[in-house]
């Protein structure tokens, strides 16, 4: 801006922008802060860890769990009755964990039997065998495979009420930002591009600019897509497709690590963007043409919006220094730590809400047991009464305090690469 009072206006303006969206929604919504409490989904059988990465309104929750001795890893669905246990396509391992809809249909990526001819590790799994995306429909109980753009290995994310799919995959053409493989790590030779699945059918989505990679990662109920662009080193713009067109959402002031992650159906997006210097990266929230940060929980420098419901709710992690991470809620302009909104006594301490917030308020993720140490999925449900279950009003009050949990150094470097970059498939909380 080049006056002042163009500047006035676009402050104005910006105010405008971003309190009306999530005011008018509060209006029809209970903004007191609710109680909740708490569910441990467990694992498969055998398994001590897992992870909720997506919640439907219908109360799906997808994800994934280790099992048979954490020898393997499968994609899994939550509701009600325990882990469905989804399969794999004929290797050892899958995973899922973008938002299922509400017929309980998800995607993922799982190996199938044959290796990969470049020796790649597309699904993340250790397996060196060629990853295929899938869309599990509950009705059948059956992984369909989903085409890919020519190469050999995809991955599907989030699927919408009409079985549109949003995800990446490979092409044919070697990309020459990606760094020759260290000792110990596997090559990524070819380009991966954002996609979506329509009735079977792949359809690649462009990137911003001159970007070679980039991935899809949510859809909303339109067919807004969210995810991001770069190299294959860098995650570099937030990116929303909308009719086709790939717009850049912005940043926090840094120049990498910009990335959205969940999208409601009233085209509001959440993610992370790193701040100047790209020291460390906040959660935003964008809408109406502008990015919000949303800031950290009190003495943390770091944190990551996950998901977002249609009262514009948000949801995801905050961390400090050592990359110790709290679920939070962030409501009317408040980030709030979700460990201080559950009972003082429950054994699980919430690391961060990966698997977003439906519209009832319900909130899934992932969470340490405290007596065993293993990093199993959660969901909360809300309660606006005074008490649940047996605990009193002053146990649940907003604001008691829990001491802070220093996790395992694992579970650190895999929420890390989760916030840094879900490059390739899923690649967020894996042990």
């Amino acid at each position: 801006m080049t006056t002042r009072a163009l500047a006035s206006m676009a402050v104005i303006g910006l105010l405008a922008a971003t309190a009306l969206p999530t005011r008018c929604l509060a209006q029809q919504h209970n903004n007191q802060l609710p109680r909740y409490s708490v569910i441990d989904l467990g694992t498969l059988p055998g398994g001590t860890y897992s992870l909720a990465g997506g919640l439907s309104n219908a109360g799906w929750v997808e994800g994934f769990s280790t099992l048979d001795n954490d020898t393997a890893l499968h994609a899994v669905l939550w509701r009600h009755d325990g882990p469905i246990d989804l399969g794999t396509m004929g290797g050892t391992s899958s995973d899922s964990g973008w938002r299922p809809n509400n017929w309980g249909d998800a995607g993922g990526g799982s190996d199938t039997a044959t290796s990969d001819p470049m020796g790649e590790d597309f699904c993340g799994h250790g397996t060196n065998l060629i990853c295929l995306p899938f869309l599990w429909r509950h009705n059948t109980g059956k992984m369909t495979p989903l085409p890919t753009l020519g190469g050999n290995n995809a991955w599907a994310a989030g699927v919408n009420d009409q079985d549109e799919v949003a995800g990446v995959s490979e092409n044919t053409i070697a990309e020459p930002t990606c760094p020759p493989a260290q000792p110990g790590q596997t090559p990524q030779i070819f380009q991966w591009k954002p996609v979506h699945w329509s009735n079977g059918r792949i359809h690649a989505l462009p990137t911003f600019r001159k970007d070679p990679v980039g991935e899809a990662l949510a859809i909303n109920a339109s067919g807004d897509i969210v995810g991001w662009s770069g190299d294959c080193v860098n995650v570099r713009h937030a990116l929303l497709w909308r009719n086709g067109k790939a717009i850049d959402l912005g940043n926090l002031g840094g120049k990498f690590n910009n990335e959205a992650l969940d999208i409601n159906s009233w085209g509001q997006v959440v993610g992370f963007s790193d701040v100047p210097q790209d020291a460390t990266g906040h959660a935003f929230l964008w809408q109406w043409g502008f990015m919000i940060d949303l800031g950290t929980l009190p003495g943390d420098v770091g944190s990551s919006g996950d998901g977002i419901n249609n009262w514009g709710q948000v949801v995801g992690g905050s961390y400090d220094a050592d990359e110790n991470s709290r679920a939070f809620l962030w409501q009317d302009g408040v980030m709030t730590d979700l460990n201080t909104l559950i009972p003082a006594d429950s054994p699980l301490y919430l690391l961060e809400a990966t698997g977003t917030i439906n519209d009832a308020g319900e909130i899934a993720g992932q969470a340490v047991q405290l007596s065993t140490g293993e990093i199993h999925a959660f969901l909360l449900i809300p309660r606006y009464d005074k008490a649940i279950g047996d605990a009193t009003n002053a146990t649940l009050a907003v604001g008691a305090p829990r001491p802070h949990v220093t996790i395992p150094e694992n579970v650190r470097q895999s929420l890390r690469r989760a916030r840094i970059a879900r490059f390739k498939g899923l690649q967020m909380g894996k042990p």
